[in-house]
């Protein structure tokens, strides 16, 4: 059975796809339609009830919610935008981008500033640079700034413009900052309570291909640390992470065979990676 066809027999009845079965979620729904993309299947029936079950989690703001039940919009709203524009576009893609540019950390903000200056707390350097939270007036983490990162790419490429060129320059040097000392990227805490905190596979993975085609030294390392991750990796969603992100640096993944557990973002992302294989990145095209 190819990808797409097992995508496809996971869709729930109201046109969503579930992480494990179960009730639709915007997460798993965005990837399965970036996966139904890859396959040249944008243009079916199933794309297009998916697109439709996701209009219903579009808030009045521009960013979408978790699921129809959740009333707050959060970082998956950057997930929407990976989407080919032919597939998710109009207002609403207008709504979401508008939505995600508008998104920074907590940490960014002078009042937090302020008040680590009244506390005597020195600010960290990475605190200079705006990321994108998990969730709207939260701290800035690695992965909704990475993903956000590449959403923002997206639409400056589908626009022939670079209106948002230095607010991914921003994200960029967010990311840098935050490298571990390994060379890779965790959720985005470079040390955890005094010590050096180790690397995790799926944010170095999801990290490097938002730093593609850059000419930093500090990203040559972090190269090196995700084939590192790649030989040790057994999870299937993180080795396929890992994968885009080293074929985004024209590395060639090796990696050991990692078997899948039947999650729809783990189908996805297989999908993903093996377009990516074949010379067609979701992530890095318009």
């Amino acid at each position: 059975m190819s990808y797409s066809e097992d995508l496809l027999n996971r869709q729930n009845a109201d046109g969503g796809w579930g992480y494990h079965g179960g009730g639709s979620w915007t997460e798993p729904t965005c990837y399965a339609l970036l996966a139904l993309a890859a396959g040249d299947l944008a243009g079916s029936g199933a794309a297009r009830r998916g697109i439709d079950w996701m209009a219903r989690c579009q808030r009045p703001g521009g960013g979408l919610a978790p699921r129809e039940s959740v009333a707050e919009s959060t970082w998956l709203t950057a997930l929407a935008l990976l989407l080919p524009a032919a597939l998710y576009g109009g207002e609403d893609r207008r709504g979401a981008g508008n939505w995600v540019l508008a998104q920074t950390g907590r940490e960014s903000g002078w009042i937090f500033r302020l008040r680590l200056w009244m506390l005597g707390a020195s600010p960290q350097d990475s605190f200079a640079f705006d990321g994108w939270p998990w969730f709207p007036g939260t701290a800035a983490w690695v992965i909704p700034t990475a993903l956000s990162i590449l959403a923002l790419e997206k639409l400056d490429r589908e626009a022939g413009t670079s209106h948002f060129k230095n607010r991914i320059a921003q994200g960029r040097a967010f990311l840098l900052a935050r490298r571990c000392k390994d060379g890779g990227w965790n959720h985005g805490s470079t040390k955890a309570l005094g010590y050096d905190s180790d690397s995790y596979p799926e944010a170095t993975g999801i990290a490097l291909l938002a730093l593609h085609g850059s000419r930093e030294a500090d990203v040559d390392r972090a190269v090196g640390r995700g084939e590192q991750h790649l030989t040790m990796c057994r999870s299937s969603e993180a080795a396929n992470w890992l994968k885009l992100g080293l074929l985004a640096h024209g590395r060639k993944p090796d990696a050991p065979h990692v078997p899948e557990h039947g999650t729809t973002m783990e189908t996805a992302l297989s999908a993903l990676a093996d377009a990516a294989l074949r010379g067609r990145n979701l992530f890095l095209e318009s």
